[in-house]
């Protein structure tokens, strides 16, 4: 009854269900909302202003952290998430291989690309749908969640069709045509933070998906572009807090992208969970010297 109002009035209302209470989004309004006309319909307790740029992302909208349930595994729900794998599927053999040492590590969803966006058009670019049966072959065969990456809106749907959750990687962060498709998506999103990105543009590109009306969607901080050329990127861990004061999104964090180096990664790991990351992005190979 209360959305049916607000369309009324010329908006668009979205809910957004708590634990306590449900909010509603009130989209489309071009300045403020008269707060009286709310507060006059039956239900409706409180009329809070969003003052942020996105809406659906906020945590004035959704004061109560997200939490995005797959199966049995919780992604937000204060115990870290572990995913890992490799970068590439590259034979069933070896992702098979990898997904059982990932798994007795204590993982709970396997990582790994069959499309892959490079730099150099001459590097290996996945092996597509291929790629896809592998990784749907070590779902069944390990029980572990599958989580690859949709490089364009071509392959978003053979991506939806075989993982668990849909990745969107840094690249394509600022991509609005695969951002509003994933967001018709049925499954889960991880949305990358861009090299180069706010946190701002970072939240507005989460909120282009939850628009469209896909709700369960994780960040991902993968380690920002500076000047610094000890690493191959700068993990951002300040992002943590600051996702965590801004959005109700989970927050997951990949040390491996952030670092490029091995030797990096469980420190990288161990000050992302001591900072309050929700989970962690991990690559891992078995013969990481013929990766």
């Amino acid at each position: 009854a209360v959305i049916k109002e607000i369309e009324k009035m010329g908006y668009r209302g979205v809910p957004m269900p708590g634990a306590i209470r449900t909010a509603i989004c009130i989209l489309g309004n071009k300045g403020p909302v008269e707060a009286a006309q709310l507060l006059a319909l039956d239900g409706v307790k409180e009329a809070i202003p969003v003052t942020k740029p996105y809406k659906l992302v906020s945590r004035e909208t959704h004061p109560d952290s997200t939490v995005i349930s797959i199966g049995d595994v919780k992604i937000g729900g204060g115990q870290p998430v572990i995913m890992a794998g490799p970068c590439a599927v590259e034979s069933e053999e070896q992702a098979l291989t990898i997904a059982q040492i990932v798994k007795k590590a204590g993982a709970k969803i396997y990582r790994a690309g069959a499309f892959k966006p490079r730099t150099s058009p001459y590097s290996f670019q996945g092996m597509g749908e291929k790629g896809l049966k592998i990784l749907e072959k070590v779902r069944r065969e390990t029980g572990l969640l599958i989580i690859t990456e949709a490089t364009d809106t071509e392959n978003l749907n053979a991506v939806e069709k075989y993982a668990d959750i849909i990745q969107i990687g840094a690249r394509n962060m600022q991509n609005y045509s695969l951002l509003r498709l994933a967001g018709h998506a049925k499954k889960p999103v991880l949305l990358k933070r861009g090299m180069a990105a706010t946190i701002e543009e970072w939240l507005m590109a989460a909120e282009y998906i939850m628009s469209e009306g896909n709700s369960r969607v994780m960040l991902c901080e993968r380690g920002i572009r500076t000047f610094a050329d000890n690493t191959r990127n700068t993990l951002d861990l300040s992002a943590i807090p600051s996702i965590r004061e801004a959005s109700h999104l989970p927050i997951i964090i990949d040390p491996s992208h952030a670092a490029g180096r091995r030797d990096y990664v469980t420190p990288l790991s161990l000050g992302a969970i001591a900072a309050g990351a929700d989970g962690l992005l991990i690559e891992v190979h078995h013969d990481p010297s013929h990766a």
